[in-house]
């Protein structure tokens, strides 16, 4: 019976913060919600927009699996309280092992959840559109940003995005020089954000004859990608567009021809490019989509350190402004180095499980 004396502590102690997630899910506005999107869908002419109806339709599916998992939630939670009770007046300890498995189950969708309540940011439900830059080091950091590339590609796989690249530079002898990618997926900017600064690799390199151990550094900036159509007025003095070949390893993902784009904003020296679609025009009206974005940001983020916070602060990409540390020898070990957070299983993190950084980040920011 002692072990359903600890289940039902460990119970009790749910019941606030069930109560308090409750209150930050909203699950009546989103009910409300569902029903007007629902209304909305056999209103005549609704399919005649095909961009304004694919985006109700996909805020449908999401609410709809969010109702869903809420519900089954708090379902969960009464059916593991009526087991305990069970549990004591049959007086069968058998019965712990069933309803250990239950709370297991019961604390994975409530971590879940109480992540989902921190991506309550006004652009964390948006898709993200990610620069990875190789920093100084030539080959070994070329062949870290496509490191960084790749492990961002497999978090993207677990979680069930999909990645677009968009511009692409090849590095000298290998990996890459710059790689722009937009993540598609519910609240990929919400997860994404937390990875805007500098990462450190620590290693032997491959490229070095004399096995020495090597520091290298990729910058990733992330932004929003904000779909509807936004009012902002850009001088065509105020910018600098060139035109150039595609000249990425992208295979099928880049489009080889002279239509790329690339766009400066030159009173703040915003650079965004763009050589993915299949003409200059679709090439220019992404890159511009993607500079309205940034200076709508920049203008809503009157204080500078806001503005750092939303285009990632613009610092040298160099010993001292990592915000994570990948170091592989004399030891391994990734560490957060804004909220110290860390996992020795290198090659893991390198393979996409970067979710524990991400969580705590996210924690950090609501509780600051």
């Amino acid at each position: 019976m002692v072990e359903l004396d600890q289940f039902k502590t460990l119970m009790n102690a749910y019941e606030e913060p069930l109560a308090e997630m409750r209150d930050s899910l909203d699950l009546a506005g989103k009910e409300r919600r569902i029903e007007e999107l629902e209304r909305k869908i056999e209103e005549p002419g609704f399919w005649d927009e095909p961009e304004e109806s694919q985006r109700f339709m996909k805020e449908l599916k999401y609410l709809k699996e969010q109702v869903e998992t809420i519900k089954k939630l708090y379902t969960a939670y009464d059916d593991i309280c009526l087991l305990i009770e069970m549990g004591y007046e049959e007086n069968d300890p058998s019965m712990a092992e069933e309803i250990g498995a239950e709370i297991k189950e019961f604390e994975g969708v409530f971590e879940g959840l109480r992540i989902q309540t921190l991506l309550s940011g006004e652009y964390d439900s948006c898709n993200a559109i990610v620069t990875i830059h190789a920093g100084a080091g030539g080959t070994e950091s070329c062949d870290w940003a496509s490191m960084l590339y790749r492990m961002y590609s497999r978090f993207s796989e677990r979680k069930g995005f999909s990645i677009q690249v968009l511009d692409y530079l090849d590095g000298d002898i290998t990996g890459t020089k710059a790689v722009t990618f937009e993540v598609n997926g519910e609240n990929a900017y919400g997860y994404l954000k937390s990875e805007k600064g500098v990462h450190r690799l620590v290693r032997i390199s491959p490229f070095n004859a004399a096995g020495k151990r090597q520091t290298s550094f990729a910058s990733c900036d992330v932004v929003p990608d904000i779909e509807e159509e936004l009012d902002i007025e850009i001088a065509e003095d105020d910018l600098k567009i060139d035109t150039y070949r595609a000249s990425g390893a992208g295979g099928q993902h880049v489009n080889k021809t002279s239509s790329a784009i690339r766009i400066t904003h030159l009173p703040t020296g915003i650079v965004v490019q763009c050589q993915n679609e299949r003409s200059q025009h679709h090439n220019r009206e992404k890159a511009m989509q993607m500079l309205k974005v940034k200076l709508k940001l920049l203008k809503e983020q009157a204080q500078a350190d806001k503005v750092s916070d939303i285009r990632g602060e613009v610092k040298e990409i160099g010993f001292g402004n990592q915000i994570r540390s990948y170091v592989m020898q004399p030891y391994t070990m990734v560490k957060d180095h804004r909220t110290n957070v860390e996992n020795s299983n290198v090659t893991a993190v390198l393979d996409g499980n970067i979710d524990l950084f991400m969580n705590a980040y996210l924690k950090q920011t609501v509780n600051s």
